[in-house]
């Protein structure tokens, strides 16, 4: 992991794909006097999402790529990252699967977070799944990306009860504002601050 030095920063980049509340955590928290973060470049993968207004709004560069071709496209990311010298990936609601090669570039500094206490409910449909499935508590967790999908070290997690009368939809609001504040505490904890 990137080790701080004295008031340094760690340029960070955050991938996003939709609404990017979780972006806008993230730059709230880069904000704070306590966070070792400043964000340097939003990347997204689709053009309509909301969250890239949030660069025009915080003033942060963005770049989107449409993944029509990975391999060209993760190039030109990486190309990108290492013009803009950063040292942390933060995965925030990012709907494409990173190749292995473009993760190696990066070992040990990409974060994810995922709606889930995972390893149950790696993937998509999480919220569906777990009330399909009768589970009693759900979560989020904030794990370090590896080549398999939602397989990484994990960080932290936060646990919560599912009510009765969750739906989908009420479920990833609740555990929404969950990962609001764990992926913050995640980052803090690996930097040990």
């Amino acid at each position: 992991m990137v080790i701080l030095t004295g008031n340094k920063k760690i340029k960070t980049a955050v991938f996003i794909s939709g609404k990017g509340s979780n972006l806008k955590n993230l730059i709230q928290f880069s904000k704070r006097k306590k966070s070792p973060l400043i964000i340097k470049i939003i990347i997204s993968n689709n053009l309509k999402s909301k969250g890239l207004r949030f660069a025009k709004i915080f003033k942060i560069k963005k770049k989107v790529f449409k993944f029509k071709k990975k391999s060209v496209d993760e190039k030109e990311i990486l190309k990108i990252l290492k013009f803009e010298r950063i040292n942390l990936i933060c995965l925030a609601g990012f709907m494409k699967i990173l190749s292995k090669s473009f993760i190696k570039n990066f070992k040990g500094k990409i974060l994810n977070i995922h709606p889930s206490l995972l390893p149950d409910y790696k993937g998509l449909n999480t919220h569906k799944r777990v009330l399909l499935n009768k589970e009693k508590y759900t979560g989020c967790t904030v794990h370090f990306v590896s080549p398999n999908l939602d397989s990484g070290k994990i960080i932290i997690q936060k646990k919560i009860k599912v009510k009765k009368d969750d739906t989908p939809k009420k479920l990833a609001k609740r555990v929404l504002i969950e990962e609001h504040k764990l992926y913050p505490k995640a980052i803090l904890k690996i930097f040990n601050l």
